[in-house]
Order: C-alpha cells, then sequence, then structure tokens
C-alpha cells in the first residue's frame, strides 16, 4: 500500500460521492485539473496545504480524510479500528441517509 494511492482513492470517493466533476473541485482548489487527476489516481504526492485546500473544495474534514485513509492501513495490518467517532457524525462526514448504519469492521483474529 502506497499513502499517496490511498489518499488519492479517498478523495476520488468523496468527489464522486458529492456528484462533483474533477473540474469543479480543481477550481474550488485552485489547482490544475491535470494534477488534481494525477492526486487521485495516485500518481502525485500532494503537499499538506494542496491537500487542506482539496478537502475544503470538498467540505471535507482533512482529519476525516486522514482517518478514512489511517484505517485503511489499519485493516491491511491486520490492526483493529476502534469506533471512536460517535455514529451520527460518521454518517454525517460520509454522507450516508438518514436511518443509514454503517457495518462495524470487527478485528481480525
Amino acid at each position: 500500500m502506497l499513502l499517496r494511492v490511498e489518499i488519492g482513492d479517498a478523495l476520488r470517493s468523496a468527489r464522486r460521492r458529492q456528484g462533483r466533476t474533477l473540474r469543479d473541485v480543481s477550481t474550488g482548489a485552485s489547482v490544475s485539473l491535470g494534477y488534481l487527476s494525477e492526486i487521485e489516481r495516485g500518481q502525485k504526492e500532494a503537499s499538506s496545504e494542496l491537500l487542506s485546500a482539496i478537502c475544503e473544495a470538498l467540505d471535507l474534514p482533512l482529519s476525516a480524510l486522514l482517518s478514512s485513509v489511517s484505517d485503511r492501513f489499519a485493516l491491511e495490518e491486520g490492526m483493529q479500528i476502534p469506533d471512536t467517532i460517535p455514529q451520527e457524525l460518521s454518517d454525517k462526514i460520509l454522507g450516508h441517509p438518514e436511518g443509514y448504519s454503517a457495518p462495524r469492521l470487527a478485528a481480525k483474529p
């Protein structure tokens, strides 16, 4: 697993969940469309400033992005992910509809 690939995948997923285009987000983040595309495909690493701008354009807390990526690495490493985020906040950040309860992740034996 590569950090830039996981960050790019998480950004692309967030953008697509919102039904937004690369052009829309690139304009909002003041980054070229081509560079944003390379970030989403894991071909380029974004600076912390650029990640912050992209997250702002997506109305996505940077902490939520980094937490999601961290959870992906933890699962890959076979670690248990503690449930520390209230369900309501998690659903709001991830864009789940009212009444949806995200499945809980179990620890690997």
